[in-house]
């Protein structure tokens, strides 16, 4: 090869090379001459900030519970002779449910018995010498002793042949009976148990924030699986402590409308209305952002994006309420968050209600 060829094949390829880097250079010029003003807005979706009502409510888990319950055991040990334990039925408060057999202290009752009448007589007769002084003071305050001991180990074979007798403690159902007549039983054994289950109470738990705003007398709800009807039930007090392992307060709400549903152990769930509030700011929870310990929210002003910090309270499935931060007919931006910049242009293509 020449140097005439070397030459023209030189100007060829550096003719090339410099027409590709003008077209580089000109389709680069445009996006770079395009200053922050000249920035397309933000396409997003508003909404506007109104006095709403708010219910604040929670649900917690409850237990329904007899007004009261206990179990039937006798406090002696013996033969079981006589037991009037019909299942499921209603007894009234001091009905006789069970009798031990109790011979050996009838027989000791009337060996007492037997013995006071004689000491009696004995006192009585030495009363009459005292007054002619007969005998001294100190001989009849010993037959005055003995009767008075007589009596005393009579109440004791009474207190001693009551125990054989289990009477229901209060008016209520029976459960079910667990012995048969004829057995042997002792204190440790379970009888049956009686439940009053004519006025029913519900038992739950709510965290430790809500306890204060919990007061004696207010009403609540609750449901319960296999029935559609709602229940109400009023506070009737609550414990003195948290629990300190769950950080809970315990509560207990008598039922003020009962029904064959309702049965003593069964799950319910419990809706417990806090609060009312007529005139509140409530938006999604969505376009809050947390910033550190600050919560944000992008407003619409003059084609602008504009943070606001906000204080926020009580929240439900979907929505937040505003504390502070916010007026009534302020414009807040619901989309394109992620991209939202102080200052930023916006447009807004919809206004949601």
């Amino acid at each position: 090869m020449n140097k005439t060829q070397l030459l023209s094949s030189f100007l060829l390829v550096s003719t090339t090379v410099l027409f590709f880097s003008c077209n580089d250079k000109k389709k680069a010029t445009p996006a770079q001459s395009m200053g922050p003003g000249q920035m397309q807005a933000l396409t997003v979706d508003a909404m506007i900030t109104s006095a709403r009502q708010l219910s604040s409510d929670i649900e917690v888990p409850g237990t329904i519970m007899a007004n009261e319950s206990t179990e039937i055991r006798s406090e002696a040990s013996g033969r079981l002779v006589q037991l009037n334990v019909k299942e499921g039925a209603f007894v009234q408060q001091g009905a006789l449910l069970a009798k031990l057999y109790d011979g050996d202290l009838q027989a000791q009752k009337r060996k007492l018995e037997v013995q006071l009448k004689i000491a009696e007589q004995t006192e009585n007769r030495q009363g009459q010498l005292l007054k002619i002084q007969g005998i001294s003071q100190q001989e009849y305050d010993l037959s005055l002793l003995q009767v008075n001991n007589l009596n005393a180990d009579i109440d004791i074979v009474n207190e001693a042949i009551s125990r054989t007798e289990i009477r229901a403690p209060f008016s209520g159902k029976l459960g079910l009976r667990n012995i048969s007549p004829g057995a042997y039983i002792t204190p440790t054994i379970i009888i049956t148990t009686i439940s009053q289950v004519n006025q029913l109470k519900v038992q739950f738990n709510v965290p430790e924030k809500y306890g204060s705003l919990l007061r004696l007398g207010q009403s609540i709800n609750f449901t319960v699986d296999g029935s559609q009807k709602t229940y109400n039930a009023n506070i009737l007090a609550t414990e003195v402590m948290l629990d300190e392992n769950t950080r809970s307060l315990a509560i207990r709400a008598a039922v003020t409308n009962t029904d064959a549903s309702l049965i003593p152990g069964v799950f319910a769930k419990v809706k417990i209305v806090l609060g009312r509030n007529e005139a509140t700011i409530l938006i999604p929870t969505i376009v809050v952002q947390p910033q550190g310990r600050k919560k944000i929210v992008y407003l619409y002003k003059n084609g602008k994006s504009a943070p606001a910090e906000i204080t926020t309270g009580v929240r439900d499935s979907s929505n937040v309420q505003v504390l502070t931060g916010l007026d009534i007919g302020d414009t807040v931006i619901t989309t394109g968050l992620l991209f939202l910049r102080p200052g930023a242009d916006v447009k807004i293509k919809k206004i949601n209600l």
